[in-house]
């Protein structure tokens, strides 16, 4: 029986194959898929986002349970996941379709985020000021098949091994309580 009582975050924080691999994992979580939004080209492809001419960000589109998960929860797990002090970059992945970025879908959701957002710098977590877009969600465009489940589907490939790996790893230690068994 499909759950009726979903609702969807928007979410760009880098590479969506490390933000889609820490999402799958998560009590509450039903579904994530990754895509692109917040830019301007209807259906961009991949090629076109990478190519910084689209305005769109990687993102992952999560569906939550909100009675398992609260949105404050999945953007706590957000923020934990990514820098969001780096404009338009995660690491070595650099340029405005790697930007941090929550497209919201209520205002409830915008509240919320900037809620967090304030939280996470007076707890001094990061050195530098949060530069995350809180902007509301327009569209969302699915990615190409082959970047579903890339990461379950391509532990070994050298940039999952590398860096999504790693970035899993330190999320399921820390908050080993939240996810699915």
């Amino acid at each position: 029986m499909e759950n009726t009582n979903l609702e969807t975050a928007t979410l760009a924080a880098g590479c969506f194959w490390c933000v889609e691999a820490v999402f799958d994992d998560l009590k509450g979580v039903e579904a994530v898929e990754s895509g692109y939004s917040g830019g301007h080209k209807e259906n961009p492809t991949y090629r076109e986002v990478c190519s910084e001419t689209t305005g769109h960000a990687e993102v992952v589109q999560v569906k939550f349970d909100p009675n398992v998960i609260s949105f404050k929860e999945i953007l706590q797990v957000f923020f934990s996941v990514h820098d969001p002090t780096t404009l338009n970059r995660q690491g070595n992945d650099i340029g405005t379709s790697y930007r941090s970025a929550i497209f919201y879908h209520s205002d409830e959701q915008r509240r919320i985020a900037e809620e967090v957002i304030s939280e996470v710098e007076a707890e001094g977590v990061y050195d530098n000021p949060i530069v995350t877009e809180i902007k509301p969600f327009d569209k969302f465009y699915i990615a190409e098949d082959y970047h579903q489940e890339y990461f379950t589907n391509n532990p070994n490939q050298p940039y999952c091994a590398a860096v999504v790996a790693p970035k899993v790893a330190k999320f399921r230690q820390k908050f080993v309580q939240r996810l699915k068994k």
